[in-house]
């Protein structure tokens, strides 16, 4: 079922992902974006997985491969009250969404407070998704709302019980994750007080090509495509996480968009515990087999491990890219980039 939507964050990491896999299933599209004013940015990449030769960095110059110029983009700062101004505001209006993905935000832990969240993160990340819970709200095609929120406000897990559902215990630690929490309750007292039709994601890690290199797999891939012979540093072959596709985990969005319930949560993973030493191993043996490493913080370190009976049921959905071709198309990325 094809139909109209609107994208914040949409020249993000998954943003872009999300675009081009809405576009290829029908949908009519509005992109909404801090730094582009009414046009698309340029076409960046000819196949999604990998980046042209002579690019400084991949990850740099937007995340939305050869967007087609039917997509209709309007700027929108989430962080400033009047970040969307009255004209923006009517051609969305005009556009009668029928569902908002609400991507953008500060994503990066580290940017956005150690403990407590920083001014801008609360900004951007809480009263950002109040903004566009608002206009959602007071538009006439009154569309519906998709939060993608993520896997880190759940509480510390053990190795030997790292299962999470969506009713397991939140413990919020550092500023990233208590503002996407907030956020999270912001937009289900949206579901409950006023009606608003609201689904919340709880986004388990993910990854691909065209990833920021602050991210683990990229961070890898980069320093094996840049720094031949010299031992690559990971912070630790032992974390222990729940890995996907991105392009499995947008194709979970459209899905919980047409079937899932309003005012609930999702997870959204694999649901598959995976070593960070073994993902490391099949990209020394694609890009380096033999290359030295440096663990920077060797020791265990275990991540929640999503239960996804919730989606499954709901959907359908289970995650169809193996790990292998993750890995080999970021590679092929990174290496490309390198000449």
């Amino acid at each position: 079922m094809s139909g109209r939507a609107l994208v914040t964050g949409a020249s993000g990491f998954v943003g872009g992902y999300l675009i081009e896999y809405l576009q290829a299933s029908g949908d009519t599209l509005m992109a909404c974006d801090l730094d582009v004013v009414g046009r698309p940015p340029p076409a960046l990449l000819d196949e999604p997985a990998v980046a042209p030769k002579n690019t400084p960095d991949p990850t740099q110059r937007g995340a939305t491969a050869g967007l087609p110029s039917s997509v209709q983009w309007v700027r929108w700062n989430l962080a400033e009250p009047t970040g969307l101004d009255p004209d923006s505001r009517d051609r969305i209006e005009q556009f009668r969404p029928e569902v908002v993905y609400h991507l953008a935000a500060m994503s990066i832990p580290a940017d956005c407070g150690a403990e407590e969240p920083t001014h801008e993160a609360v900004g951007v990340n809480v009263e950002g998704t109040r903004r566009v819970l608002d206009l959602a709200a007071s538009i006439s095609s009154r569309p519906r709302v998709l939060l993608v929120s993520t896997s880190h406000v759940y509480a510390p897990v053990i190795p030997e019980a790292p299962i999470v559902s969506e009713d397991s215990p939140v413990h919020p630690v550092g500023g990233y994750v208590k503002t996407k929490l907030a956020a999270e309750q912001v937009a289900l007292e949206f579901a409950q007080q006023k009606g608003l039709d609201v689904v919340v994601i709880r986004a388990f890690q993910h990854t691909g090509p065209r990833q920021n290199p602050r991210m683990m797999l990229p961070e890898w891939a980069r320093q094996f495509a840049e720094s031949s012979g010299k031992p690559v540093k990971v912070h630790t072959l032992d974390a222990h996480i729940d890995l996907t596709d991105v392009r499995d985990v947008v194709r979970a969005y459209r899905l919980l968009v047409e079937r899932g319930d309003s005012g609930r949560v999702y997870n959204v993973g694999s649901g598959v515990d995976r070593r960070s030493g073994d993902l490391f191993e099949l990209l020394r043996a694609m890009a380096g087999p033999g290359r030295p490493v440096v663990e920077l913080h060797p020791g265990r370190k275990q991540d929640p491990i999503a239960d996804i009976a919730r989606l499954a049921e709901c959907t359908g959905w289970r995650p169809e890219i193996p790990i292998e071709k993750t890995i080999s198309d970021t590679w092929a990325c990174w290496r490309a980039e390198a000449g």
